[in-house]
Formats: structure tokens, sequence, C-alpha cells
């Protein structure tokens, strides 16, 4: 099993339980209700929960979340925790965008007059049957702030794995009525990588004794990065096969580039290859290719030099309001994101300490792009194995329409897993309609596709993902 061990492992792996639920009685954790949001006409029909969880005390490090209690019957319900990707984009994304643009709240499309935004419920929430916590990781995402960052700044992929463990075990032990519930991670697009990377580091400690114990049951991933080549490689065939290039550049390219890592590719023919189809990428909106190409306020676009800004800016407090998109665009929801979070108000609601940010903004380009580690081992696939054959559920979807990474690759680093098939590749309905397509392996794995959706799906087809969840969550055949 790959070692998640390192110097930035926190201090909760080294304390036995009894001096654990010390530290964590020790103010480690605030936590406040919120029942009204600016923009939302009346009191909130569910119950929402906001709060720091601090993770490294040397650095003044602390993970900012939203937690939605279930609608059904939270001590029973499952508890998911919720990873958004970028790196570096807040879980407010998943939370307005995804699995809550699919329930309790989401923007109303209105074009901004420099009034706050709306808000406004919406069906399908996963929250109507789970209990979700949406965290801001890695500490710089959203809300989640450092406050010493002279001391070491250490931000990357395993530094957000121990916090994120840290930050659940101390978010439980505050709220032992949840230890119970089936525990399930969730990661989309880059965490994808680090999902089953907190699955197995929960997994590690149920499997030394660690206190308290936790129920966890499996993941969930959707359109997840595995770091394999095969993640950027299957583009090709797939714009082939939804005819954005011709037969024969395909053909150029199966030649040229053969057994080459599109990313770095070796000879110069499958680079001047691989640099036309980049060019031939630009005229589309690679998340989603029926959309229009609008705007780049995504969570993990291709470019975005002209979003980032320096460290100095940030800590000036100097605002730098994202250009407006079309006001057709799907993008729009997230231009007024922008003025809804950096408000007040929505702050004083939400208990955002003062002081601690400068500005909100839904994807941290620069701490993804310049400060970030990526330092996981380069493929994320032994962590599957080890999780799927310990017994832990999986659950891995796909918008097939989705270029940025295509399902294409999915089903092929899931294929190389050889895991022996229990249900061959079907529709599966809703509404007596067909929403995708489905396959299930040996060792609780299930992959499905979702018709007509692209990149982070549940906010392409919120009916058609929530049904989905509900069934495989009830261990029912999609």
């Amino acid at each position: 099993m790959p070692s998640l061990r390192s110097s930035s492992l926190s201090l909760i792996h080294l304390l036995r339980p009894c001096l654990l639920l010390l530290l964590c009685s020790l103010s480690s954790l605030s936590a406040s209700v919120v029942t009204h949001l600016p923009g939302y006409q009346g009191p909130l029909p569910f119950h929402m929960e906001t709060g720091y969880v601090s993770v490294d005390e040397e650095r003044g490090a602390e993970l900012f979340y939203y937690f939605v209690r279930s609608e059904g019957k939270p001590e029973d319900d499952p508890l998911l925790l919720w990873l958004s990707g970028g790196p570096g984009c807040s879980s407010f994304s998943a939370l307005a965008f995804e699995v809550i643009f699919v329930g309790p709240v989401t923007f109303t499309t209105k074009e901004y007059d420099e009034n706050l935004p709306k808000l406004e419920q919406r069906p399908y929430a996963w929250t109507k049957i789970a209990n979700i916590i949406f965290v801001d990781s890695p500490v710089g995402t959203g809300f989640s702030f450092i406050e010493n960052p002279g001391v070491a700044y250490d931000v990357g992929e395993r530094t957000s794995i121990s916090y994120l463990y840290d930050f659940l075990i101390k978010w439980l032990i505050d709220r032992p009525q949840f230890l119970a519930c089936p525990l399930y991670i969730v990661g989309e697009s880059h965490a994808g990588r680090i999902a089953p990377a907190v699955a197995q580091l929960i997994a590690e400690g149920i499997n030394s004794g660690k206190q308290p114990l936790l129920n966890l049951k499996g993941y969930l991933l959707g359109n997840p990065f595995t770091g394999e080549s095969i993640d950027i490689n299957s583009r090709v065939p797939f714009a082939h096969g939804m005819g954005i290039i011709s037969d024969e550049f395909y053909k150029m390219v199966q030649k040229n580039c053969r057994g080459q890592d599109h990313r770095y590719p070796t000879t110069t023919g499958c680079a001047a290859n691989i640099k036309t189809f980049e060019e031939i990428c630009t005229e589309i909106s690679m998340f989603y290719i029926l959309d229009p190409l609008c705007g780049d306020d995504s969570p993990t676009q291709l470019s975005v030099g002209k979003n980032t800004r320096s460290l100095l800016e940030e800590h000036m407090g100097l605002l730098y309001p994202p250009s407006p998109p079309d006001f057709t665009c799907r993008s729009y929801a997230y231009y007024l994101s922008y003025f809804w979070a950096n408000n007040n108000l929505t702050q004083e609601a939400l208990h955002v300490k003062k002081g601690t940010l400068a500005e909100w903004f839904r994807c941290n380009h620069y701490l993804r792009d310049n400060l970030f580690k990526y330092d996981l081992p380069p493929s994320s696939l032994q962590y599957h194995l080890n999780l799927t054959r310990a017994g832990y559920r999986a659950l891995v979807f796909s918008g097939d329409h989705d270029m940025y990474v295509p399902f294409l690759g999915t089903y092929a680093w899931i294929k190389s897993l050889s895991y022996p098939v229990m249900e061959e590749w079907r529709s599966w309905h809703v509404g007596g309609q067909v929403v995708g397509y489905t396959k299930s392996y040996s060792n609780n794995l299930t992959f499905a596709t979702i018709k007509g959706a692209g990149h982070e799906a549940c906010s392409y087809k919120p009916k058609e993902c929530f049904a989905m969840f509900q069934r495989w969550i009830s261990d029912q055949s999609l």
C-alpha cells in the first residue's frame, strides 16, 4: 500500500485516544447554525451549519466547512465528506452548483445589477437522504485560511489528505451522534485523486484501532483524475468520436504519438500534433462540449493566467471582480457567486471570521498553479485496488459530454484493474428514459455514465444524478 505518512501528518496520528479527546475539546472546532442566508426569502428549509476546524496549530491553519443535515433520518442516513476539485475551488461550488444545485438552494439567474444576488430552492437534493460536509480544502481555498503563512506555508496533496483526516476526526468527536452513520468520501475532478487517498488513510486508522473508529463504507468519484496518462490521452479519441477532429488527423495522432503521454510528447511529430489538437480545443468548451464557449471562471479551466494574482495583491485586499460572461452562459452563476460571497452580510450570516480573508473567489488559481504540491504517487490506481479489495464500495460516474476528463479514459483505467464483470454494460433509466450506461464489477465497484452531462455531472443532470445516488447508496442496481 502506498505510504501516506510524512512529517506533515497531524498530531492526531501520534496521540493516544484519551489525549485526542482532550485536544479536540480545547477549541479546535467552532460551529454556528445558519438559519437565514442573504438573498433567500425566509428561513432556510433545511438545517445548515458552518464553522472552522483547526488542523495545524503551528501554522494556524483552519478549514472552513458547510454542513447540511439530512432531511430524512440524520442519525441513520449516510454521512458524505464532499471534496471539490481545482485544486483550490471552494466547496461552495459543490454546495451551490452541484449537490445543492440539485437541492436546497442555488442562484436565481438574473443579470447582476449591483444588488445582492438572489437564492432559490431546488429539488433533487442529495441532502434529502444524506448528511453532507462540504470542506474548503486545501487551506487557502474559499474561507479556509492560514494565520501564519510565514511558518513554512505547506499546501499540497499529502498535506491536504492529512488535514482532511484530522478535520473529520475532530468534527465527529464533537458530534458523536453521526459516528455510526455510514461514511463515504466524495471527490470530483482533481479531488478524484484526493478522495481515495483520504479513504485509505481512514481505512488504515480503522485497521490500527485509532479512536474514534469511523464507519467508512466507501467512496464516490465524478469525472475523476487519476494521474494516469489515459486521463489526457483519451481526449483525442473522444474528440474523434464526437466529430471534432477528422479521421485523417486522428490516425496521424495515433501513428505519431503511439506509446507517448500526450502531456509530455517525446517526438517532434507528436508534439506538433498535440499542439494542433490543443488549438482545436480552445474553440469549444472542454467541460461540456455542447455549451457555447464562455468565460473562464471554471473549476479547472485550461487558460487561467489572466485570473491569477499575486499574494501581495490578495493581502492588500484589492478586489478584482471577474469579467462578466454572457448572460446566457452557464458560468454566469459563478460570476454572481463572487458578489454574493464577498458581501459583508453574507459573511456575517456564514459566521466567517473577520480579518482572515481579504477577498473570496470561487477558485484560487494562484494557489493551484504556484503553491500546490502534486506530491502523491503519479497514479492513484493503487488506492482503488487497496480499498475495493478490502471490501469498500466505489461508485465512479462520468458525464459523457465532458472532454476535460473523458469517460473513455475513466472506463479504460477501471478495466485495467482486471476485476471480474458482475453486470455487463447496459442502459439505466429514470422516468422510463435512458439516462446513461453502467457496468458493475466484483469488489463492489460500479461505473456509470450520465447521458448529456459534462464535467461535474450533477450540475447538468440533477434529477438523474439524484436517482443514481439514491439507488447506489441503498445497494440497489442502477
